[in-house]
């Protein structure tokens, strides 16, 4: 390859963004969750000697009663808090939440936040290699439930010496996963925050991830999975950046969709031409083209099935008879411009809480939608802050 050709192929998306063995660690810790015998899925699939990747803030006290589980969204991973630097090419997806003071305050609190499982960014997923074939997983990683990755982090937890959450934090996917820990493990938990998440997956949030999903596996660059040896810009970045593209739109609102990009364009070319672009396309651009340089298509198929799957009344008589099963004092939270996972949706988790735990409920005024939960540190960030406190006070139990 000349050089020419050398620094062209630096500039095209790799065939998966996924981290692996080899590259820097950054803070990433491992753990290996089932050494010793294969670990079995809800569904019936199988994975051996799987590792979850985590990173932790602050100090566990000498009894484990400051600990926290923050749980994170689709695309995120276990680096929360911190600075981007090798092997994390990206800051802390929460910053303003997390550190001394804030919030989750690392002073006071004990952090935990994993990548889950079937993640690609350290813990076992399809980007990962099969010890038993010595090949990636690629489509073949079994599908998985919330309840799978929350069996698994509760095995983290016991390893580090955690029996029992302060509380368990989390939006979107997050938030299922908060849900799910406190009806599958409800002694386990003493306080439950869930921002802009819902109990059950609905129909159209259902049809979202279907095209997203299709996106990526309707891309040749997929290759049905098996691309992870595919030069730069032959993989499906394609497929990854247009369901990105998809996600985004209902990621964020009309409302601030029309407050910042309105009809505007910078374009010198003549609006009536095909290839004319208004500002709005050009920013579904930038945040779609970052992404297969930080996520695995095979993994973006596997979470959001999973996030379909979701439902907290599975096997257990209904949502509303799950949630019964919850002990622990409640927040819940709604983004007002959200309709992803609209406040009714956080409505039903509230009023079928309210008569059995204390619960409480927030309307954050924000017109980012769904995303409000990760960018408005006042509104969201105050009320867990001070939710927490009375927590740890026993105010609340």
């Amino acid at each position: 390859m000349t050089s020419t050709n050398e620094d062209k192929a630096k500039q095209l998306p790799p065939a998966s963004g996924a981290w692996h063995i080899g590259l820097p660690a950054g803070d990433r810790n491992f753990f290996e969750l089932s050494p010793d015998r294969p670990y079995i899925f809800e569904g019936g699939g199988v994975v051996h000697k799987p590792v979850v990747a985590y990173e932790t803030w602050g100090t566990l006290d000498a009894t484990a009663s400051n600990a926290i589980l923050l749980c994170h969204a689709l695309t995120g991973d276990a680096h929360a808090y911190g600075t981007e630097g090798p092997g994390q090419p990206t800051p802390g997806w929460w910053n303003d939440f997390i550190g001394p003071g804030k919030p989750l305050d690392t002073d006071r609190h004990f952090i935990v936040c994993a990548n889950v499982l079937g993640g690609c960014q350290g813990s076992s997923g399809p980007s990962s290699i099969d010890p038993v074939s010595g090949k990636r997983y690629g489509i073949d990683f079994p599908t998985l439930t919330v309840r799978d990755v929350v069996r698994s982090q509760r095995a983290l937890g016991l390893s580090l010496g955690i029996s029992k959450w302060l509380s368990v934090v989390g939006g979107s996917m997050g938030g299922m996963q908060a849900l799910e820990w406190t009806t599958s493990f409800p002694s386990s938990v003493r306080s439950l925050v869930v921002i802009a998440s819902t109990a059950a997956a609905s129909a159209q949030q259902i049809a979202w991830s279907s095209a997203g999903r299709h996106a990526i596996t309707d891309d040749p660059g997929w290759q049905l999975g098996q691309y992870y040896d595919s030069e730069p810009g032959e993989g499906p970045a394609v497929g990854l950046a247009n369901a990105r593209r998809i996600a985004f739109i209902h990621y964020r609102s009309d409302e601030e969709f029309n407050r910042r990009f309105d009809r505007f364009s910078n374009e010198s070319l003549e609006p009536f031409r095909l290839d004319h672009r208004f500002d709005i396309e050009s920013y579904l651009d930038y945040q779609a083209l970052k992404m297969p340089w930080r996520f695995d298509a095979n993994t973006y198929l596997l979470l959001n099935k999973m996030m379909d799957l979701h439902d907290v009344g599975r096997g257990r008589g209904g949502v509303e008879k799950a949630l019964t099963r919850i002990e622990s004092p409640a927040l819940i939270m709604s983004v007002r411009t959200d309709f992803l996972y609209p406040r009714d949706q956080q409505m039903r988790i509230v009023d079928a809480l309210k008569n059995q735990v204390h619960v409480e409920h927030v309307d954050i005024d924000s017109d980012n939608g769904h995303d409000g939960f990760l960018t408005e540190p006042e509104q969201t960030g105050e009320p867990m802050k001070e939710f927490i406190n009375r927590v740890e006070k026993d105010s609340l139990t």
